[in-house]
């Protein structure tokens, strides 16, 4: 790679704003394309709070199975492998069915059958369940991240915590996880990003996002073209927004770690 790669003037921006610049004009000029995005504009507030609730969620799954991970016992690590490479393997559509088909209505009969308040499976949302399938997925992702990031702090200074009496949890707050985390977020953002257009899934449950409305709007007015050219570009404006936004965030941390 050359050395002055990362220096290079960012055409690409500039033709992604001129891109953005003649949509406007088309949006403001033509009634069919405002009107879709009128309607596609209800599913942008959906969109994004998917994705954020299911990779919060994801997180704190993903956290947990790389400390097992990293675990003394051997059946613990044993489990959490398990669990990644299964979730790894399997396609997130597929996983999104399982979930909502198949794995709620098993535990709604597991919670029925303990003699707990009846609950029938109709009663769980859809998007409960398209949520909890993306956290089971992303959740084996950011397991590896986590269990890296983990790695990457140094032997010596988890010795000399120990050495000063701290113990697991205080090493882990103190020493580990500040400095893991500086390795672990521009891969967090990654698939952060990721998500944001692996939520487009949850439209084959009827889910209301931006893509489940362009599906419906294109049915109704049989402009496919304008439609799905308005789906694309709005995916593409969030997942552009996050990536700049993410790039800024690793020039940041970089400055940092050489500057100290």
């Amino acid at each position: 790679m050359r050395r002055d790669e990362g220096r290079d003037f960012p055409w690409w921006l500039v033709a992604l704003v001129a891109a953005g610049l003649v949509v406007a004009v088309t949006v403001a000029r033509d009634p069919v394309y405002a009107r879709i995005l009128v309607t596609l504009s209800r599913g942008i507030g959906l969109t994004l709070a998917v994705t954020v609730t299911a990779f919060l969620g994801a997180m704190v799954l993903g956290l947990a199975l790389a400390v097992a991970s990293l675990s003394r016992h051997l059946w613990l690590r044993q489990l959490a492998r398990l669990y990644v490479e299964v979730m790894r393997g399997v396609p997130i559509i597929v996983l999104l069915l399982y979930v909502a088909f198949a794995l709620v209505p098993l535990g709604v009969a597991g919670w029925n059958a303990l003699g707990l308040p009846e609950v029938q499976t109709r009663a769980v949302p859809l998007i409960a369940r398209a949520v909890l399938a993306l956290i089971l997925a992303y959740a084996a992702f950011l397991a590896e991240i986590f269990r890296a990031g983990i790695l990457s702090v140094a032997e010596g200074q988890i010795e000399a915590a120990s050495a000063l009496g701290l113990g697991p949890w205080l090493r882990f707050r103190l020493i580990v996880w500040p400095q893991a985390l500086r390795t672990i977020l521009p891969p967090l953002g990654n698939d952060f990003i990721a998500m944001v257009k692996d939520s487009s899934l949850v439209s084959v449950l009827g889910v209301a996002d931006i893509t489940q409305l362009g599906k419906v709007a294109a049915s109704g007015n049989f402009r496919y073209l304008e439609t799905y050219n308005m789906v694309a570009l709005l995916y593409l404006a969030m997942t552009v927004t996050l990536s700049l936004a993410l790039r800024r965030l690793e020039t940041r941390l970089r400055g940092r770690g050489t500057t100290r």
